[in-house]
């Protein structure tokens, strides 16, 4: 089969492996119909050391089941399937409090000897407990927010659970990614009323203003705190959702957070020291929460939306692309002018 590997930076190459076949009693093979490039994937895109024998790559994926161990209850061949970019068993303590990316028996793709999902095929562990069936299969018309809800559906909506959004509550949300614009989404749904959204991106904020933003910010660092105080009467927002992941976004969250409020990351962090001391967090109360988002837990709450027309997430992808030219997309994303690459298998 064809599968999408990584051998150093900006080093993108689609090569011939080996099918994937079944290796515990707990898997599946799943064909992949669509998946797609994230923003993070671009961090090893940027950093990767060089790998002689490559490094798969993809974490988000949609497709149709293949073949089952013989301890897959739930699952059976020609199933359409989701799938979340950890996988779990479902069945331990971790999995049962909605944290499933620390799931005891569980992983990531791309780790351990388990594949990445810009394939033609996967071999997924704990199939049981890791995907979501769609029952009558899929509309072709819904496959982009389908596969949404592998990855960046769930992590804007953990960003504005985590963060407490609600009615009552002011929210600015840092990234113009397909993330971020999906916890503007989100932060939507959970009944904020005002939503600032820190880009610098045109089409890109004009879609979070489409999905919910009242306003947009697209000055960055001390300017782009100002004008967010100055919008709020100097206080800043009761929530802040972090969805790029360096250094100077934490920062613009400190700067703009309400006293009391709460910043919730969800940006990959790509650093491993930031400010949380007495003047940054402790003196006005402020709250950090976030992490990776334990999209398992989310699918089947946000499926039902999807599937009726109520959402259309999917509509954060602006480019499609074969397999065979992944290198492409990674460029088109990193050179911004792509926000989300979907790959058509």
């Amino acid at each position: 089969m064809r599968a999408t590997y990584m051998y150093g930076p900006g080093d993108v190459r689609v090569i011939d492996v080996p099918d994937p076949v079944l290796q515990q009693p707990t898997d599946a093979v799943v064909r992949v119909v669509r998946s797609c490039i994230c923003g993070s994937d671009l961090h090893p895109y940027h950093n990767l050391p060089a790998t002689p024998g490559g490094k798969t790559m993809g974490h988000e994926f949609i497709g149709v089941v293949e073949d089952v161990g013989r301890e897959v209850r739930t699952l059976r061949k020609g199933d359409f399937v989701i799938a979340p970019f950890a996988w779990s068993d479902g069945t331990c303590d971790f999995c049962r409090e909605d944290v499933q990316t620390s799931c005891r028996h569980g992983g990531f793709w791309n780790a351990n000897g388990v594949g990445g999902c810009q394939a033609e095929a996967v071999r997924v562990p704990q199939a049981d407990g890791t995907l979501v069936k769609v029952e009558g299969g899929a509309d072709p018309a819904l496959l982009p927010s389908l596969l949404t809800l592998s990855d960046v559906y769930g992590t804007g909506y953990h960003a504005a659970l985590k963060g407490g959004v609600s009615a009552r509550t002011t929210v600015t949300v840092i990234g113009d990614g397909a993330v971020g614009l999906l916890a503007v989404l989100a932060a939507k749904q959970f009944g904020a009323e005002r939503i600032i959204l820190m880009g610098r991106h045109k089409d890109r904020t004009d879609l979070g203003v489409e999905f919910g933003a009242t306003e947009v910010v697209a000055e960055r660092g001390p300017e782009g705190i100002a004008k967010v105080r100055e919008l709020t009467g100097g206080d800043g927002t009761h929530v802040v959702l972090e969805a790029v992941g360096h250094l100077p976004a934490y920062e613009q969250a400190l700067g703009v957070v309400r006293p009391g409020g709460v910043i919730s990351r969800v940006g990959v962090p790509q650093y491993d020291e930031a400010p949380i001391g007495f003047g940054t967090l402790f003196l006005p109360n402020i709250t950090l929460t976030g992490g990776p988002a334990p999209a398992r837990a989310y699918i089947e709450r946000l499926l039902p939306a999807v599937l009726d027309g109520t959402v259309n997430p999917g509509k954060v992808f602006d480019r499609t692309i074969a397999l065979d030219d992944a290198p492409g997309g990674y460029r088109a994303m990193d050179e911004r002018t792509a926000l989300k690459v979907l790959i058509a298998s």
